[in-house]
């Protein structure tokens, strides 16, 4: 069982978190703590963070570091030149790759246990949320005009929530620009938008202040769920399909 974990990635921060004994994880990513783009920033405030570098993640004599398959090639390359283990976990696109990521981080980790026991807590809590199919449609619609579609994990939660995407209806794979003449053609029942950070949130208000826009959250029940909820996956996940969910059964029984 490794003794000292350095994750230097959001996604791998909060798999960590969830599943490391006392003292076992001693740094996270500098973005653990970042409620914008981390649901357990709360709980990353225990931990030493990191910037990934490699010379700092070398100086903390890690016997394990956890990376995602996009962070910095060079640094991966450089800490496994110097001899260090390095574990990648490439980001989750479904509730299966959450399943299967806290698994193999707790068998990475020594604490099978455990993640048999989150992933169990997850699927309970996933048949309590288990939805017919709804006649209702939603468009997750971020910043510049993006929607998210098959092959995502926002895709996947509107999908669990029983509801369907209009991303997909309009051949979007992943990420896809739609402009927002088409979305208003579109007028979903539904419209999702997410709120990812300062820099972000000034795009965001010269994008939803158009008019084009303004007219499909007339017409659609608008709300907002923080980029956290699926850029990275876990038990968390899980909200976003509940608050779906909600949002279409206020649909249906007429509240505002």
């Amino acid at each position: 069982m490794p003794q000292r974990v350095v994750s230097m990635n959001v996604c791998t921060d909060q798999l960590a978190m969830l599943l490391a004994a006392d003292g076992q994880l001693i740094s996270v990513s500098s973005l653990a703590r970042d409620a914008d783009y981390s649901m357990l920033a709360e709980d990353a405030a225990a931990y030493p963070i990191n910037y990934g570098r490699a010379e700092e993640i070398h100086q903390l004599n890690p016997d394990l570091v956890l990376a995602g398959t996009f962070t910095t090639r060079s640094t991966v390359a450089m800490l496994r030149r110097l001899g260090i283990r390095v574990e990648e976990f490439a980001p989750e696109t479904s509730l299966d790759d959450i399943r299967s990521n806290l698994q193999r981080m707790g068998e990475i980790l020594g604490r099978e246990d455990d993640a048999a026991e989150l992933v169990a807590a997850f699927d309970a809590r996933l048949a309590g949320l288990a939805s017919d199919q709804s006649n209702l449609d939603v468009a997750i619609y971020e910043p510049d005009s993006y929607a998210l579609g098959p092959g995502t994990l926002a895709h996947a939660v509107v999908e669990a929530a029983g509801l369907t995407n209009v991303a997909d209806a309009l051949g979007v794979t992943g990420m896809g620009r739609v402009p927002l003449e088409v979305m208003v053609m579109q007028a979903p029942d539904i419209l999702v938008t997410t709120d990812d950070g300062d820099e972000v949130r000034v795009r965001a208000e010269e994008n939803f202040a158009h008019p084009a826009f303004r007219r499909v959250a007339a017409t659609s029940r608008t709300l907002s769920l923080p980029g956290p909820h699926w850029v990275c996956g876990g038990p968390f996940t899980l909200d976003a399909i509940e608050l779906l969910q909600n949002a279409a059964a206020d649909i249906a029984v007429g509240r505002p």
